[in-house]
Protein backbone atom coordinates (compact mmCIF):
# COMPACT_ATOMS: atom_id res chain seq x y z
CA UNK A 1 0.00 0.00 0.00
CA UNK A 2 1.37 3.18 -1.07
CA UNK A 3 0.69 6.14 0.22
CA UNK A 4 1.35 10.08 -1.08
CA UNK A 5 2.13 11.79 2.05
CA UNK A 6 0.96 15.85 2.53
CA UNK A 7 -2.75 15.56 2.03
CA UNK A 8 -3.04 11.86 2.49
CA UNK A 9 -1.18 10.66 5.20
CA UNK A 10 -0.46 14.09 7.32
CA UNK A 11 -2.07 17.41 7.46
CA UNK A 12 1.15 19.27 6.74
CA UNK A 13 -0.32 22.89 5.41
CA UNK A 14 0.24 24.35 8.73
CA UNK A 15 3.98 24.24 9.03
CA UNK A 16 4.39 24.55 4.81
CA UNK A 17 2.50 27.74 4.89
CA UNK A 18 4.49 28.78 7.99
CA UNK A 19 7.73 28.20 5.98
CA UNK A 20 6.46 30.10 3.07
CA UNK A 21 5.47 32.74 5.31
CA UNK A 22 8.68 33.35 6.22
CA UNK A 23 10.21 33.44 3.35
CA UNK A 24 8.08 35.50 1.68
CA UNK A 25 8.40 37.62 4.49
CA UNK A 26 12.62 38.13 4.64
CA UNK A 27 11.30 39.03 0.82
CA UNK A 28 9.09 42.26 1.99
CA UNK A 29 6.03 40.06 0.76
CA UNK A 30 2.42 39.39 2.09
CA UNK A 31 1.77 36.51 4.00
CA UNK A 32 -0.46 34.32 2.39
CA UNK A 33 -3.53 31.82 3.96
CA UNK A 34 -3.27 28.31 5.21
CA UNK A 35 -6.30 27.45 2.32
CA UNK A 36 -3.94 29.11 -0.55
CA UNK A 37 -1.16 27.75 0.18
CA UNK A 38 -2.60 23.97 0.03
CA UNK A 39 -3.95 24.63 -3.20
CA UNK A 40 -0.24 24.98 -4.41
CA UNK A 41 0.83 21.73 -2.85
CA UNK A 42 0.96 18.96 -4.56
CA UNK A 43 3.90 18.97 -7.58
CA UNK A 44 6.90 18.99 -5.40
CA UNK A 45 9.39 22.16 -4.41
CA UNK A 46 10.06 24.33 -7.37
CA UNK A 47 5.93 24.15 -8.81
CA UNK A 48 5.46 25.03 -5.03
CA UNK A 49 7.98 28.48 -4.82
CA UNK A 50 6.46 29.31 -8.32
CA UNK A 51 3.21 29.53 -7.65
CA UNK A 52 3.70 31.11 -4.18
CA UNK A 53 5.39 34.16 -5.26
CA UNK A 54 2.59 34.21 -8.45
CA UNK A 55 0.57 34.34 -5.63
CA UNK A 56 1.99 37.67 -4.06
CA UNK A 57 2.90 39.33 -7.85
CA UNK A 58 6.46 38.62 -7.62
CA UNK A 59 9.14 36.56 -8.96
CA UNK A 60 11.19 33.69 -6.85
CA UNK A 61 14.94 34.91 -6.74
CA UNK A 62 18.02 31.78 -7.24
CA UNK A 63 17.95 31.38 -2.94
CA UNK A 64 13.94 30.91 -2.66
CA UNK A 65 13.45 27.47 -2.50
CA UNK A 66 16.81 26.42 -0.88
CA UNK A 67 15.59 28.78 1.83
CA UNK A 68 12.50 27.38 1.99
CA UNK A 69 13.18 24.34 2.45
CA UNK A 70 16.05 24.13 4.49
CA UNK A 71 13.30 26.51 7.08
CA UNK A 72 10.99 24.04 6.55
CA UNK A 73 13.27 20.97 7.08
CA UNK A 74 14.34 22.66 10.88
CA UNK A 75 10.29 23.29 11.26
CA UNK A 76 8.90 20.11 9.93
CA UNK A 77 7.05 18.67 12.45
CA UNK A 78 5.79 21.73 14.48
CA UNK A 79 1.86 21.53 14.03
CA UNK A 80 1.93 19.07 11.40
CA UNK A 81 -0.19 15.77 12.30
CA UNK A 82 -1.33 12.78 11.35
CA UNK A 83 -4.79 12.55 10.13
CA UNK A 84 -7.22 11.52 12.79
CA UNK A 85 -7.36 7.41 12.05
CA UNK A 86 -4.29 7.10 10.10
CA UNK A 87 -2.50 5.63 13.20
CA UNK A 88 -5.24 2.85 13.67
CA UNK A 89 -5.49 2.23 9.70
CA UNK A 90 -1.58 1.66 8.97
CA UNK A 91 -1.68 -0.54 12.04
CA UNK A 92 -4.86 -2.79 10.45
CA UNK A 93 -2.94 -2.44 7.19
CA UNK A 94 0.27 -4.09 8.22
CA UNK A 95 -2.02 -6.36 10.48
CA UNK A 96 -3.59 -7.67 7.21
CA UNK A 97 -0.02 -8.36 5.88
CA UNK A 98 0.40 -5.26 3.21
CA UNK A 99 4.12 -3.72 3.32
CA UNK A 100 3.47 0.29 3.65
CA UNK A 101 5.75 2.94 1.54
CA UNK A 102 5.30 6.42 0.90
CA UNK A 103 5.54 7.77 -2.57
CA UNK A 104 5.50 11.95 -2.52
CA UNK A 105 6.79 14.92 -4.54
CA UNK A 106 8.36 16.53 -1.44
CA UNK A 107 12.12 16.04 -1.42
CA UNK A 108 12.88 12.90 -0.26
CA UNK A 109 14.82 13.91 3.09
CA UNK A 110 12.08 16.63 4.27
CA UNK A 111 9.30 13.16 3.82
CA UNK A 112 11.93 11.28 6.05
CA UNK A 113 12.16 13.81 8.61
CA UNK A 114 8.80 14.38 8.87
CA UNK A 115 8.09 10.64 9.83
CA UNK A 116 10.65 10.22 11.83
CA UNK A 117 9.58 13.52 13.88
CA UNK A 118 6.11 11.31 13.84
CA UNK A 119 7.19 8.66 14.59
CA UNK A 120 5.90 6.46 12.06
CA UNK A 121 9.35 6.04 9.99
CA UNK A 122 9.96 2.28 10.62
CA UNK A 123 6.49 1.38 9.59
CA UNK A 124 7.23 2.46 6.03
CA UNK A 125 9.51 0.02 4.12
CA UNK A 126 10.14 2.87 0.92
CA UNK A 127 10.19 6.52 0.48
CA UNK A 128 10.38 7.95 -2.61
CA UNK A 129 10.64 11.61 -2.71
CA UNK A 130 10.33 13.53 -5.83
CA UNK A 131 13.68 13.88 -5.92
CA UNK A 132 14.47 10.30 -5.20
CA UNK A 133 14.47 8.91 -8.89
CA UNK A 134 14.94 12.05 -11.30
CA UNK A 135 11.41 11.84 -11.87
CA UNK A 136 8.41 12.14 -10.21
CA UNK A 137 3.95 12.05 -10.23
CA UNK A 138 2.31 12.06 -12.73
CA UNK A 139 5.35 10.23 -14.14
CA UNK A 140 4.47 6.71 -13.46
CA UNK A 141 8.33 5.26 -13.18
CA UNK A 142 8.13 7.28 -9.49
CA UNK A 143 5.34 5.01 -8.24
CA UNK A 144 6.98 1.77 -9.71
CA UNK A 145 10.40 2.74 -8.55
CA UNK A 146 9.15 3.20 -4.98
CA UNK A 147 6.99 -0.60 -5.10
CA UNK A 148 9.95 -1.63 -6.32
CA UNK A 149 12.33 -0.56 -3.27
CA UNK A 150 9.51 -1.64 -1.06
CA UNK A 151 10.33 -4.87 -2.33
CA UNK A 152 7.37 -5.50 -4.10
CA UNK A 153 5.83 -5.17 -7.76
CA UNK A 154 3.02 -2.88 -9.44
CA UNK A 155 1.33 -5.75 -9.72
CA UNK A 156 0.82 -6.39 -6.58
CA UNK A 157 0.36 -2.61 -5.11
CA UNK A 158 -2.33 -0.23 -4.32
CA UNK A 159 -1.84 3.93 -4.31
CA UNK A 160 -3.67 5.88 -1.73
CA UNK A 161 -3.57 10.21 -2.70
CA UNK A 162 -5.50 13.00 -2.41
CA UNK A 163 -4.21 14.39 -5.99
CA UNK A 164 -4.70 13.89 -9.46
CA UNK A 165 -0.90 13.27 -9.76
CA UNK A 166 -1.18 10.19 -7.31
CA UNK A 167 -4.27 8.75 -9.03
CA UNK A 168 -2.79 9.55 -12.93
CA UNK A 169 0.90 7.54 -11.91
CA UNK A 170 -1.69 4.96 -10.70
CA UNK A 171 -3.53 4.60 -13.96
CA UNK A 172 -0.25 5.02 -16.07
CA UNK A 173 1.45 2.05 -13.66
CA UNK A 174 -1.66 0.03 -13.80
CA UNK A 175 -2.19 0.03 -10.11
CA UNK A 176 -5.50 0.90 -8.66
CA UNK A 177 -5.58 3.70 -7.46
CA UNK A 178 -7.64 5.04 -4.01
CA UNK A 179 -8.94 8.54 -3.86
CA UNK A 180 -7.77 10.36 -0.10
CA UNK A 181 -11.42 12.08 0.32
CA UNK A 182 -10.29 14.07 3.49
CA UNK A 183 -6.86 15.50 2.18
CA UNK A 184 -6.76 19.08 0.19
CA UNK A 185 -7.41 17.24 -3.43
CA UNK A 186 -10.07 19.34 -5.37
CA UNK A 187 -13.50 18.14 -7.06
CA UNK A 188 -12.31 16.45 -10.25
CA UNK A 189 -8.93 14.85 -8.74
CA UNK A 190 -10.57 11.75 -7.79
CA UNK A 191 -11.04 10.81 -11.94
CA UNK A 192 -10.04 7.05 -12.96
CA UNK A 193 -9.50 6.13 -9.17
CA UNK A 194 -10.76 2.57 -7.86
CA UNK A 195 -12.57 3.25 -5.23
CA UNK A 196 -12.77 6.52 -2.77
CA UNK A 197 -12.32 6.52 1.21
CA UNK A 198 -14.00 9.08 3.25
CA UNK A 199 -11.63 8.31 5.68
CA UNK A 200 -8.63 6.47 6.77
CA UNK A 201 -10.76 3.90 8.36
CA UNK A 202 -12.22 2.92 5.47
CA UNK A 203 -8.89 1.82 4.01
CA UNK A 204 -8.50 -1.75 4.89
CA UNK A 205 -11.85 -2.82 3.88
CA UNK A 206 -11.19 -0.93 0.44
CA UNK A 207 -8.29 -2.49 -0.03
CA UNK A 208 -9.61 -6.11 1.06
CA UNK A 209 -12.71 -5.82 -1.78
CA UNK A 210 -10.47 -5.07 -4.12
CA UNK A 211 -7.94 -7.55 -3.64
CA UNK A 212 -11.62 -10.02 -4.31
CA UNK A 213 -11.97 -8.06 -7.46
Amino acid sequence: MVFDLDGTLVDSVPDIAAAVNRMLAARGHAKLADPAVAAMVGDGLNPLIERVFKAVGGTPDAAAAHDYLSDYEANVCVDTRLFAGMPEALAALREAGFRLAVCTNKPENAARLLLAALGVAEQFDAVGGGDSFGFHKPDPRHLAETVKAAGSEPSRAFMVGDHSNDINAAIGCNVPAIFAGWGYGRPGMEHGAAAIAAQPADLPDIAGRLLRV
